[in-house]
């Protein structure tokens, strides 16, 4: 399937799903100090170590973008919808340089990348695809009613809101060491939920950043670059680093989750691949499997 069929789909998607903006705040926020630091979209936390969690709780997907700072310079990790302006808040939170990676590219984690000039990225043709942006035709969707609690940023509107293109000034593979000065920021590859998804293990403070590999919610297993030989091993992989760190960074929904869910994931699609599992919900063409912390969604052909 085609970049632009995929984005149709995902535009279909947002559409269908309803947010709820009276939703109480999960207890886990209580743990971290908020910040009174915003460009009035986004929401800023304090987490151990040199850490920023930048939320966007006002659209549907609930995106974290997480600045991780050094002595020498920081690192963005993922820089959200673009509907906020991320270069705006990161300025307020560091006077360090700043470098960008994604852990992966689907719209909702590269709209601030054209505001930096230090990107990083994975060496796929999806990483180069997505950094060609994102027209209002595709995006149009996530700012539709029911998608996002008011008010949006004065500037953006559901008829010109895109995904600017940006660039790519370095590479970088499985393995590389980022450092930061004083903070070494190891990436690890998991291809899966797309062919570019990256994770970033912080050894010394013994987290890890997740991206879209996992995150305490709904995985999004059945968009078409979706490979799940591809996700089960790299999850397999990370699973093994469970004895190493002590929190995972997630993507969506909340900052925090427990390593130990990793350890899960695997042989729950496992079951599902096999037909052991086939206690599932159908919504919007999607198979819906839940398990404590986390489902799994496929698409109900598969």
């Amino acid at each position: 399937m085609t970049r632009l069929v995929l984005l149709a789909v995902f535009s279909t998607v947002v559409g269908q799903a309803q947010m709820r903006c009276d939703s109480p705040r999960n207890p886990i926020f209580g743990k971290y100090e908020k910040l009174d630091i915003t460009d009035g979209w986004f929401e800023v936390y304090r987490l151990p170590g040199g850490v920023f969690a930048l939320w966007e709780p006002r659209q549907s997907e609930r995106v974290f973008s997480y600045l991780i700072t050094g002595e020498k310079q920081a690192l963005l990790f993922d820089s959200g919808f673009g509907i906020g302006h991320i270069d705006e808040v990161v300025r307020k939170l560091t006077t360090l340089p700043v470098i960008v990676l994604n852990s992966h590219t689907h719209y909702d984690h590269v709209g601030g990348n054209y505001a930096f000039s230090n990107v990083l990225g994975i060496d796929s043709d999806y990483t180069r695809n997505s950094a060609r942006g994102f027209p209002n035709s595709k995006m149009a969707a996530s700012l539709a009613p029911g998608q996002f609690c008011p008010p949006l940023p004065e500037e953006v509107t559901q008829e010109n809101y895109v995904i600017r293109p940006f660039h790519v000034t370095r590479i970088v593979s499985d393995g590389e060491i980022i450092d930061l000065g004083g903070r070494k920021l190891e990436v690890i590859a998991t291809p899966g939920h797309t062919p570019d998804a990256v994770c970033l293990l912080d050894r010394a403070h013994r987290e890890l950043f997740t991206g879209d590999t996992f995150y305490p919610g709904s995985l999004w297993l059945w968009v078409p670059e979706t490979d799940l030989d591809a996700y089960q091993r790299s999850v397999e992989r990370i699973a093994r680093l469970t004895g190493i760190i002590d929190v995972l960074r997630p993507a969506h929904n909340l900052p925090e989750a427990d390593p130990k869910l990793l350890e899960k994931v695997s042989p729950a699609l496992s079951d599902i691949r096999a037909g052991k599992n086939t206690t599932y919900t159908v919504r919007n063409g999607r198979r819906n499997y839940q398990f404590s912390g986390f489902s799994i969604q496929l698409a109900d052909h598969d």
